[in-house]
């Protein structure tokens, strides 16, 4: 009897579950397909839902970031007191070259101290707020694997294949220096570190195709091509590239091989004037890469 009757309400806990299941999924297609969501930057998220992703978000870059080794160059004295590095700290040659790197490519979006965001960081949603702080959140592992990976859905970009180690580690190193800076220390940094062009990034003399799809993400080649293995909107701006390496030619009359292939990718016009590819500053190195991947599906 005790035995029938604890089946029986697990038989019933598992037939409510179930019918909750079917009507959640239910309800959540009708808000799906009856486009009740709105999805309009001029309109915030749910208190909820901003908490729900932000607590992703947090848990992830925790997650991932975990043995990321942080150079000694960029970790603080001993017996400097969180959130205030010395001044020595801040003369730092790297930190010096992380306030230019930052003030030519993150300024625009996240801001500085007496320094406005731009309008288009303004605008966004979620909005990339200021990094004032950012050391005082966020450990130097984390900060290097936010930069250098970026954030799915927020517009926080991957700066992987567009800056170099070195130079994303500067990044990270003016970061941890930034929450103790006044906006003239920040006037003076930057004004110190002058025009900071990118260093190089490194160069292989094999192509590997994965690091090739890699690179048609970080190009956003997929914003106008279908490309297989990467994942993006359908769009047909520019011929799917599913079945490139059947093509006997490339841009009408190049023959289709991996040289001429990653010639076109890094300077489409010099082939093809008419092209409305743009050349997206692809390096020599990453188109070979890109074209292996493509010539491989």
């Amino acid at each position: 009897m005790i035995n029938t009757r604890r089946r029986l309400i697990l038989t019933t806990v598992a037939a409510t579950l179930a019918a909750a299941g079917v009507v959640g999924g239910i309800i959540g297609l009708a808000v799906l397909y009856g486009g009740f969501y709105n999805i309009s930057a001029t309109k915030s998220h749910f208190p909820q839902v901003h908490r729900i992703l932000e607590r992703g978000l947090l848990e992830s870059v925790s997650f991932h970031a975990r043995d990321v080794q942080v150079p000694k160059e960029i970790t603080l004295e001993a017996d400097t007191p969180p959130g205030a590095p010395s001044a020595a700290f801040r003369a730092k040659p790297q930190v010096v070259r992380g306030a230019g790197l930052y003030r030519d490519n993150c300024v625009v979006c996240h801001g500085a101290p007496g320094v406005a965001q731009g309008d288009i960081g303004k605008s966004m949603q979620p909005v990339p707020g200021p990094l004032s702080d950012a050391a005082r959140r966020w450990r130097p592992n984390e900060l290097y694997w936010i930069t250098r990976h970026g954030i799915k859905m927020s517009g926080m970009p991957a700066w992987q294949y567009h800056l170099a180690e070195e130079d994303i580690w500067a990044v990270v190193g003016f970061l941890v220096a930034l929450p103790s800076m006044t906006p003239k220390d920040y006037a003076d940094i930057t004004t110190q570190s002058g025009a900071q062009p990118r260093a190089p990034r490194p160069s292989f003399a094999q192509p590997d195709v994965e690091r090739g799809r890699l690179a048609f993400t970080q190009y956003a080649c997929h914003a106008c091509h279908m490309v297989p293995g990467v994942v993006g909107s359908e769009t047909s701006v520019g011929p799917a590239l599913g079945d490139l390496k059947s093509r006997k030619f490339i841009a009408d009359d190049l023959p289709n091989d991996a040289a001429n292939l990653a010639h076109f990718i890094r300077d489409p016009q010099a082939i093809s004037p008419h092209s409305a590819m743009p050349a997206m500053g692809v390096t020599e190195s990453d188109a070979r890469d890109m074209a292996a991947y493509l010539l491989a599906q």
